[in-house]
C-alpha cells in the first residue's frame, strides 16, 4: 500500500523532482510505496501500489525525434505512438531514446525518470488525455516515489505540448 505525504518532499531527501515542484510553489503529493525489483512495468506497479487507475498514472518515456531527444509523457494503461509523437512536434521520425542517453540526460535511472527537474530541459509532449482528470500521477524521481498534481500544473512547468500520443 502506498504511503501518502503532503508537499514539501523538497527539502533534504527531496528528488530534483519535488524540489522543483516546491520552489514553483505549485501543490502536489508524494506518494511512495515499496518498489519490487523484479517488477519491470514500473508504472502498472505503481498504479496498483497506489490503487489509482492506470489511466491517471503517467510514464516517462524518452525518445529520440529527428536526432533530438525528446519527453514524452503517456497513460501507463496505454503506449507512445511515435508517429503522432513526431507529428506533434513538427517532425518526421521518432524511435525509442538509447535507455542510457535518456538516463544521460534526465539525471535519473531508467524507472524513475521524471518529466520535472531533468538535468537537461528538453521539449515535452504531455498525452491530451491528461486533460481530462483532474489530477495525475508521474514519476517523482525514483522508483516506488509519485507525485500526484494538476495535468496544467505539470503542462506548464515542462512547457509541454498536449497532443494526443498514447494508444490503447
Amino acid at each position: 500500500m502506498a504511503k501518502k505525504a503532503k508537499q514539501n518532499a523538497g527539502g533534504p531527501g527531496g528528488t530534483p523532482a519535488t524540489v522543483a515542484l516546491t520552489g514553483a510553489g505549485v501543490p502536489f503529493t508524494v506518494h511512495a510505496y515499496e518498489h519490487d525489483p523484479a517488477v519491470t512495468s514500473y508504472g502498472e506497479e505503481a498504479a496498483a501500489a497506489m490503487g489509482v487507475s492506470p489511466d491517471r498514472v503517467f510514464k516517462t518515456l524518452v525518445a529520440e525525434v529527428d536526432g533530438a531527444l525528446t519527453v514524452a509523457v503517456v497513460p501507463v494503461a496505454g503506449s507512445l505512438d511515435l508517429k503522432a509523437l513526431a507529428a506533434a512536434v513538427g517532425a518526421k521520425r521518432a524511435v525509442m531514446a538509447d535507455p542510457a542517453a535518456a538516463e544521460r540526460s534526465s539525471g535519473y535511472v531508467r524507472g524513475g525518470i521524471s518529466p520535472l527537474g531533468q538535468r537537461r530541459r528538453l521539449p515535452t509532449v504531455l498525452d491530451a488525455s491528461a486533460s481530462g482528470h483532474a489530477t495525475i500521477c508521474v514519476s517523482a524521481g525514483r522508483r516506488g516515489l509519485e507525485v500526484e498534481l494538476a495535468p496544467t500544473d505539470l503542462a506548464a512547468l515542462t512547457a509541454a505540448t498536449l497532443a494526443p500520443i498514447a494508444r490503447p
